[in-house]
This record gives structure tokens, C-alpha cells and sequence, in this order.
């Protein structure tokens, strides 16, 4: 398909939306222009989304997760200096239904034609992990091979307990509001680069859109950038989960690369429960695996062990091994644990402080964040 960048080394690229909140209320802060401006960073590594309480920060292509995330956390770093208060949530736990400035331009006012008051509710936030991708074959493969872990992933990724205030009674609200917008979920199995631009047409004709980033599938291939991408995990406070959810991801697409296969190729309708399942329970659900249902934890450790010789050959292990640290204590279980010892006041703090705290060793090429505490 002549429209993909394919011919990429196997980078990482992670891209995190965070919310942006005063520092006082810690109420979202509609300032993304003001920061940004005050960044005066590069716009390929910081720039904004469609919301004006949101701000998005973008690791260069990095040879290992370590290297991605350090980039991260020193644009963290840059924005806090530039005023930002900055928090790591697939929603505001306490925004009101409605807040959710529009950062004026086009691309969004157009978007906002076509949802209308979906976009209007409350900004949400999502973490993307790109993988870069040599050729179409391995393109493929990666695509395939994503499939069935999208459900893990976003069950190891959910942050997003609370919505508006209250306990939705997910570990991942955000995955709820973010079903209503069109064309969510992970698509079938793609025989080769045809039929995925067979798929393409066919989409856009129906939704009467014109080019292929306006399709916001869980996983897509991105004609652009040549890479594989997974789309729709919470974003997350905490730097270390970011790495760990990044080698997971990392680790499919290189044993994918590598010709290996595994696992039968479950159909999209039920990934789309098992996705439920796994934005519903968090690191508690039961996932469909191999045909039937396992319990998430079990299913995590068993890809952790299966990649870890990938992940160490890549420079990645350590960043991997944060997958346990998740499974122990997940970010939905913390927001929890944090409202029930401080009520709201404390898990907004917590969020902003936890977010805040992204000491990492720079210059590392394998190791995983660390807080400023052990760093110093």
C-alpha cells in the first residue's frame, strides 16, 4: 500500500494525554495554549488534543522503552516548569459532565461536527504505544498478533475508576464513554496489506470521512508513521506503568517480527467482551484466552515469562517486569485505596502528586522509572 512509511527499525514511540488541572482546586484548568507556549518545546513532542485541559507529550522513535520513557519524563519535567499541573488519568474523577473546552482548530471543529455532545462530556485520556514496522509482511504479523493481547492490555492499563464525581463501578470509565464514539474496537484478522486498504475505503465511505487517522480503532496500523499502534489504554500517573504497558506491547510486535505466532485468532466480537471484561474488572477480570476464560493476572504472567527473552534482547526486561508491580496493585485499585483513606481532596492529590514523581535514571536504555527518592 503505497501510502505507508513502512522501512522502520523496531522503535518505540509512546505518546501520553495528560489532563491539565489548577493547582489551587485542582479542578480541570482549560490552559493547554498557555503551557505549551511556555514549553516552548518542539510541537512533534508536546501539543495538544482536542481539549484545552489536556496536554499530549510524545517520546521520539527510542531504540528501547527506557529511552522513550525517559523522554517522557522530562517533558513532564519541562511542563511542570512551565506552570502545569499536571495528572495521569484516563478521566477527572470529579468533573463536572460538560466541562471539556474545545481547543479551537480545525481538525477538532470537525470532529466535533461529527460527535457532537460525545466530545462534550469530559476530556478523556489515553496512553498510545507505537511500534515501528520494516515491511508489510511484518506488518501484518504485528497487527494479527496484537489482537488478542488489545483485551490485557487495556485491563493492565485501567486508571479511570471514578467519573463525576462518583464510583462507576469500573476500573475503567473512560473505556465506557470511549464506546460511544464510532468505529472503537479492535477490527478482524487482515489476510495482507490489500485487504487492510480494502477495510480502509470501506470504512471511510461509510463514516464520509476522507483519511485513514480519522479511523480510531483500538489497534491500527498508521499509514503515516509506519508503525503499528495501540490506541486505547488509560493514561497513566505513574511512569513505571507507562514503560511496563510499552515493553508488553513492544515484545508482541518483535516476536511477531520474528515470525512466531501465538495464539488462535479470536474473533472481534469476542475480543469486544473480553475488552468489557477487562475495562469493567481491571487486573481482576477473566480474559478469553485460547478459547476460554482465564483469570487476567494468570494470563499476564504467562506473556511476561513467554517475552522476557525478547524484552531482553531489545533492552527492555526491566521496563517489562513492571507488568508484576501492575497485577499487585493497579492504577483503578489505587485511585480506590486513595479516595477511601482521603475522599476526593486525596485522590486528586494523589493523582497530581504520583504523576509529579517521575524521577528515571537518564541515559538509561533499559531501566524502568524509579521515584525521586531512590534516584537521589
Amino acid at each position: 500500500m503505497s501510502s505507508f512509511a513502512f522501512g522502520s527499525e523496531p522503535t518505540v514511540g509512546i505518546e501520553e494525554e495528560l489532563l491539565l488541572v489548577d493547582e489551587h482546586s485542582l479542578d480541570l484548568a482549560p490552559v493547554t495554549r498557555a503551557v505549551l507556549d511556555a514549553m516552548d518545546a518542539d510541537p512533534d513532542v508536546a501539543g495538544h488534543d482536542a481539549y484545552s485541559a489536556q496536554i499530549e507529550l510524545r517520546s521520539p522513535p527510542s531504540s528501547s522503552v527506557g529511552d522513550a520513557v525517559a523522554a517522557l519524563a522530562a517533558l513532564r519535567e519541562q511542563a511542570l516548569s512551565a506552570g502545569a499541573t499536571l495528572m495521569g488519568s484516563g478521566l477527572h474523577p470529579a468533573a463536572e459532565w460538560g466541562d471539556a473546552e474545545l481547543v479551537p482548530g480545525s481538525r477538532y471543529e470537525l470532529v466535533a461536527d461529527e460527535l457532537r455532545g460525545l466530545l462534550q462530556r469530559t476530556p478523556e485520556s489515553a496512553l498510545h504505544v507505537h511500534v515501528g514496522l520494516p515491511d508489510e509482511q511484518v506488518a501484518i504479523r504485528a497487527f494479527n498478533a496484537l489482537r488478542p493481547h488489545v483485551p490485557l492490555l487495556l485491563g493492565l492499563a485501567a486508571n479511570s475508576p471514578f467519573w463525576f464525581g462518583v464510583d462507576s463501578g469500573m476500573a475503567s470509565s473512560r473505556f465506557a464513554l470511549s464506546r460511544a464514539y464510532p468505529g472503537r474496537g479492535v477490527p478482524r484478522v487482515l489476510r495482507d496489506i490489500d485487504d487492510l486498504e480494502e477495510l480502509t475505503t470501506a470504512t471511510l465511505a461509510a463514516a464520509g470521512l476522507h483519511e485513514a487517522t480519522f479511523l480510531w480503532w483500538d489497534l491500527r496500523l498508521h499509514p503515516r508513521y509506519g508503525t503499528v499502534e495501540l490506541r486505547e489504554m488509560d493514561a497513566q500517573a505513574s511512569l513505571e506503568n507507562v514503560a511496563a504497558l510499552a515493553a508488553l506491547v513492544r515484545g508482541v510486535v518483535l516476536e511477531a517480527a520474528d515470525g512466531t505466532a501465538h495464539g488462535p485468532d479470536e474473533p472481534s466480537e469476542a475480543l469486544a467482551w473480553s475488552a468489557f471484561r477487562a475495562a469493567r474488572d481491571g487486573v481482576d477480570a477473566a480474559l478469553l484466552d485460547g478459547g476460554k476464560p482465564r483469570p487476567l493476572a494468570d494470563v499476564a504472567r504467562a506473556t511476561v515469562e513467554r517475552l522476557r527473552p525478547i524484552a531482553r534482547d531489545a533492552g527492555d526486561e526491566d521496563a517489562l517486569e513492571g507488568i508484576e508491580s501492575i497485577l499487585e496493585a493497579g492504577g483503578a485499585a489505587r485511585q480506590r485505596t486513595a479516595f477511601a483513606t482521603g475522599g476526593m481532596a486525596g485522590l486528586l492529590r494523589s493523582l497530581v502528586e504520583e504523576t509529579a514523581d517521575h524521577g528515571f535514571p537518564r541515559g538509561s536504555s533499559s531501566g524502568r522509572p524509579r521515584s525521586r527518592q531512590s534516584a537521589e
